[in-house]
């Protein structure tokens, strides 16, 4: 089964690119649904993406480009840094955040990017204290008026949370984690046909840290390359509905790990869902989908994980003022836990944006996950929430506020620490 539903997404992803690459000269369908779009997703405008011209910052002009600088100066009280089951410690962390993001000012095509970093400081615990920054840029060639060819590429130095689930319990700093990923994708619509491809490149590279007796905790068993192809064919039964299936293969090679005491955690995985894309009326719009997933380990010592796969995003209009976005997803993640090689990823969401007052912006959100690992006995379940707010002054300056808690209790033989972390912010941003 795997094999089949790799070569099937690979030829799936290379003839969906190579439609797009042949668009200028392939025949498109004729006839009055030729000049239909049957995927556009367009009839209403979510809270947060509404253009709000009074309060958008200009930019700077640089020929056919516009330039945003933006920097944020925000205050963080956070009642538990070290995400401990006891002897919680408390403390305030201040950020700088500056970001200067580039766009492109064109009729077609576009292209972006940016660069942005963090300044993180703790008041008591300057162990604690993270400088971290990122670059990225991305694009999107049109063809035609139905076919089009993405690209981007970011990379990132920052640190891993403390809340993270497998992060070393015992390092008296932050573990520093550097993060690269890269894509290339492609779409071709013609009448009630769409075609498109995407492959993707991540990286993930750990830095070793130390406990507080200065032992080093090595982390060059986490370090790892993911590779991942998938091809999608929708068919629309409407302007505002389609059915499509999607398969997704990938291939997760770590950088060390051959030995009986250290086993080797490359695997080889798959995806296969079918579902629908759909707006109905000027109420709902969204994907739900659903099928079988798998993920394969090269060495024995790790169980191979198998079985139902889904992901569903939905968000309902129940006025123009608001928005309410419902998510969930099943996939397969990597775990450096002991014995287990991956852990099964449930999760759900559900938020609500309000547009108060055209520069008052009201949020709230709630999420749950669980996290079942394969090969041990241990199961991670995370509830959170958080409420906040943008009060938007003028075109270059707003103010944001945010309260948030995340509530982790691990179950099993194997289980992890249980915890909770209550945060209180407040940011100012100007942006130009």
């Amino acid at each position: 089964m795997s094999s089949l539903l790799k070569n099937l997404a690979l030829s799936i992803s290379a003839g969906s690119l190579a439609l797009v690459a042949g668009a200028t000269s392939a025949q498109v369908v004729t006839g009055p649904d030729a000049s239909v779009d049957n995927f556009s997703r367009n009839r209403n405008t979510s809270v947060q993406q509404r253009p709000r011209r009074d309060y958008e910052a200009p930019g700077v002009r640089a020929g056919g480009f516009l330039v945003y600088p933006r920097l944020e100066l925000s205050a963080e009280r956070i009642d538990n840094i070290y995400a401990t089951a006891t002897n919680e410690v408390d403390d305030t962390v201040f950020h700088v955040r500056p970001e200067l993001a580039i766009e492109s000012d064109w009729n077609q095509n576009f292209l972006s990017a940016y660069a942005r970093g963090s300044l993180n400081r703790y008041s008591d615990n300057e162990s604690e204290n993270t400088d971290e920054y990122g670059i990225g840029t991305s694009g999107r060639i049109d063809v035609n008026r139905q076919s089009n060819i993405g690209f981007g590429a970011d990379f990132a130095g920052g640190f891993e949370p403390r809340t993270a689930p497998s992060a070393p319990r015992n390092a008296v700093e932050p573990t520093a984690l550097n993060t690269a990923q890269a894509y290339v994708s492609g779409s071709r619509a013609a009448g009630y046909l769409k075609l498109s491809g995407r492959a993707d490149w991540r990286s993930f590279d750990y830095e070793d840290g130390r406990t507080g007796a200065g032992a080093v905790i090595d982390q060059d068993g986490r370090d790892r390359d993911i590779m991942s192809v998938s091809g999608r064919v929708d068919v629309a039964v409407s302007p505002d509905t389609a059915f499509f299936f999607q398969a997704t293969a990938n291939d997760r090679q770590y950088d060390v790990g051959s030995s009986v005491i250290v086993p080797n955690r490359n695997s080889q995985g798959t995806e296969y869902l079918f579902g629908a894309n759909f707006e109905i009326s000027a109420l709902v719009r969204g994907e739900i989908a659903a099928g079988y997933i798998e993920q394969s380990f090269d060495q024995a010592a790790f169980d191979d994980v198998s079985g139902f796969g889904a992901r569903a995003q939905l968000e309902w209009f129940p006025s123009e003022l608001t928005t309410i976005n419902v998510a969930a997803g099943r996939t397969v993640e990597d775990t450096p836990v002991v014995g287990a090689g991956a852990y099964v990823a449930n999760s759900a969401s559900f938020s609500v944006d309000h547009e108060l007052l055209r520069n008052v912006i009201l949020n709230a959100r709630l999420f749950w996950s669980r996290d079942d690992y394969e090969g041990v006995d241990r199961e991670d379940t995370r509830v959170g929430a958080n409420i906040g707010g943008t009060y938007l002054i003028n075109r270059n300056l707003g103010i944001n506020a945010s309260f948030s808690t995340l509530d982790t209790q691990s179950d099993g033989a194997a289980r992890d620490l249980d915890f909770t972390v209550n945060k209180l912010a407040i940011a100012l941003v100007a942006q130009f």
